[in-house]
């Protein structure tokens, strides 16, 4: 897919602004076939500059246009789309001129499709993709190869799954939902009972299960479990990274974000647009109130009842500064008790 460069504009609801030494007509037709960086750019591509740290690569860049805002513009040699927000400019042109294929097209004779599987309009199925018994899938769902559908499980219109992903039985998912590959959704949460005897625990069958909102994306890899007696659930808008765990009753809040390697314990409800960074650890059985920010490696232990940013983990430090900080650290609760001696001789005088 190609488009001119006055196309792009229209689409972008961008002002388009050429050179003087250009010739207008001719440059408004450049046909455009892909997004590059400012630096790996070249004609017939387009860049973007959304963070200022990269505008000294204007001055070298090879790029047939560039969308920026408009206090960037005099400093582009090439010719440039002026957005208000660039970034946003870059995320509906790459979504024009993706060339992603496919996850299959049309039902593939190797995949194994129970009789009783409601079919809608313009549904693909690869290859040896398992589909059990009572599925519905809705007009233009894609499931790519190797997929296991289990019984019950409904997915709604438009929705995509990449290859190799598990849905395990009665799980509901939504509507232009993307799924990426080798996600499980739907395996039992970690739901056991200590015992006496030689085995010490006994499996407590999990049987809720997992209900995916509209407009959800699921990260590759990404693990989401079932509910012990109520669902888990995924609200609209929501947008999960690679990597992820999501336990068994946990609600995460319509448009929040999180990002690869964060993990939510279970019976945890998080409020609606929070972002959660990497490798954030949210503790079970609490409350997350909305628009709540966690940054890299936070851990979350208790209810927060108060939007705002929150951060735990220790950032990296040289070596010998760290083992004198964990020095101290280890001598805060003799200190603490003489600190309170004295604070009772003070007191006393």
């Amino acid at each position: 897919m190609t488009y001119t460069l006055a196309e792009i504009a229209i689409k972008l609801e961008a002002k388009l602004i050429i050179p003087a030494q250009l010739d207008e007509s001719t440059v408004a037709l450049t046909q455009i076939s892909s997004l590059a960086t400012l630096t790996n750019a070249a004609t017939g591509q387009v860049a973007f500059l959304a963070n200022n740290k990269y505008q000294p690569q204007l001055n070298s860049t090879n790029a047939s246009a560039v969308i920026l805002a408009a206090d960037a513009a005099e400093s582009c040699p090439v010719s440039v789309l002026v957005m208000d927000n660039p970034y946003m400019g870059y995320a509906i042109l790459a979504n024009l001129l993706d060339s992603t294929p496919k996850v299959a097209l049309g039902i593939h004779a190797s995949a194994v499709i129970a009789d009783n599987v409601a079919i809608g309009n313009n549904v693909s199925v690869g290859a040896n993709t398992v589909i059990e018994s009572g599925v519905k899938l809705a007009d233009n769902v894609s499931i790519g190869a190797g997929c296991f559908i289990g019984q019950g499980v409904k997915i709604g219109e438009a929705s995509t799954l990449w290859a190799n992903i598990t849905i395990y039985h009665q799980v509901q998912i939504g509507h232009h939902c993307l799924i990426q590959a080798n996600t499980v959704i739907g395996s039992d949460g970690f739901g056991y009972a200590p015992v006496k005897g030689p085995y010490k625990w006994h499996k407590i069958p999990q049987l809720g299960s997992v209900i995916i909102g509209n407009h959800v994306e699921i990260g590759a890899s990404t693990t989401i479990d079932r509910g012990a007696l109520d669902n888990t659930e995924i609200r609209d808008g929501v947008i999960l990274d690679n990597q992820i765990q999501i336990a068994h009753n946990v609600i995460v809040g319509e448009n929040t974000a999180m990002a690869a390697c964060s993990v939510i314990a279970g019976s945890t409800v998080m409020g609606k647009n929070c972002t959660i960074a990497g490798l954030v650890g949210v503790n079970g059985h609490i409350n997350i109130a909305d628009n709540c920010v966690f940054t890299g490696m936070a851990m979350v232990t208790k209810d927060i009842s108060q939007a705002g940013v929150y951060s735990s983990g220790m950032p990296a430090v040289p070596n010998k500064e760290w083992n004198k900080t964990n020095a101290r650290v280890k001598r805060l609760e003799r200190l603490t008790k003489r600190v309170k001696e004295l604070e009772k001789l003070l007191a006393n005088n």
